[in-house]
């Protein structure tokens, strides 16, 4: 059955996603704070500072008026950055006169609480308004998406029918979605993963090859499960496509913003001139610090994120953060 369907966030992984759904046959609201971008949206079909070479579906609109693009939708999508889903989800939740499902493809926690994504949605929104919440993840470049290559992502929620009609309205037969009931494990690995891909990008920056790559992205899996499982997760849901899929896809393709800001901090440029340079969030930035100071809170061993910490945070020279990861005292695996 078709759906209404707003999705809230018209950066590349939002337009990649309404895209997605438009030509499974829905009715798609794009929502966006950026007027010029609406317009260029709605009367151009493109979307050039996110998606260069790609063209919107003719039937693809954009509109900054967000109680018009919410009215009667029968799901609201979140596609933003993982910084304003709170005071979106309050302007939601005064606009809102009828039941959704609520599903979101932000990769973060909340800076100044730490807390997912799904808990925020949880406290901002009332619960007699929600049918459930899904959480959107796993290995997935929003430019390959819109190119229609093989695409395989996990739609995590509590609610397993409001997980099964997020899988619904998305497969299609280049875009395969599973489901999972293990919402934290999903939100963990997905928020995590951007630290390993910057520290990747930062191996890559320095030169060295696919050596220090495998043992980055491994010992990085072995950091996110401690931090998830703390946190209550199911230690096989890193095993999958929020976990390892995601680790893999962001910590070995340009096509990640975060590893490519990984990339220009081992090149040595500072973390302020590549944000400002690359014009797009960054979330693993600001997930590091949320990470490490939860590693600190829980007293868990987070030798890489701590690192990455410190080359962001406290302007460690990256070089020498390195090499002390490797002299650390010898451990068993």
């Amino acid at each position: 059955m078709n759906k209404t369907i707003a999705v809230l966030g018209a950066g590349s992984w939002g337009s990649a996603l309404a895209t997605v759904l438009f030509e499974n046959g829905h009715d798609v609201r794009l929502w966006t704070r950026d007027p010029h971008q609406a317009e260029e949206i709605t009367r151009n079909h493109t979307n050039k500072h996110y998606l260069p070479e790609f063209t919107f579906p003719e039937g693809v609109t954009a509109s900054t008026n967000l109680k018009e693009v919410i009215s009667d939708a029968d799901i609201i999508l979140f596609v933003i950055p993982t910084k304003g889903i709170r005071q979106t989800a309050q302007q939601i939740n005064s606009l809102l006169d009828h039941q959704v499902t609520v599903v979101h493809a932000s990769k973060g926690l909340e800076a100044e609480t730490h807390k997912r994504i799904s808990t925020i949605l949880e406290e901002e929104i009332e619960p007699d308004r929600m049918t459930g919440i899904v959480a959107l993840s796993g290995p997935s470049h929003a430019e390959e998406v819109v190119a229609k290559d093989l695409t395989t992502i996990t739609a995590a929620s509590e609610n397993i029918e409001a997980a099964r009609l997020t899988q619904n309205i998305f497969l299609n037969d280049y875009f395969r979605v599973y489901t999972n009931e293990d919402i934290i494990g999903v939100e963990i690995g997905a928020a995590l993963k951007n630290i390993i891909a910057l520290g990747a990008g930062v191996i890559a920056g320095l030169g060295y090859g696919d050596n220090a790559k495998a043992g980055l992205v491994t010992r990085g899996l072995a950091e996110i499960s401690r931090l998830g499982l703390e946190l209550g997760a199911d230690p096989l849901t890193f095993m999958g496509l929020s976990g390892v899929g995601d680790l893999i896809v962001t910590c070995t393709s340009p096509h990640s913003r975060n590893w490519r800001a990984g990339y220009q901090i081992g090149k040595g440029k500072k973390v302020e001139t590549i944000l400002d340079e690359m014009g797009m969030v960054v979330e693993g930035i600001s997930t590091t610090k949320a990470a490490y100071e939860l590693a600190q809170e829980f007293n868990i061993e987070m030798p890489i994120t701590e690192a990455i910490y410190n080359v962001v945070y406290n302007d460690s020279d990256v070089k020498y953060v390195i090499l002390n990861l490797m002299k650390r005292e010898g451990k068993s695996e």
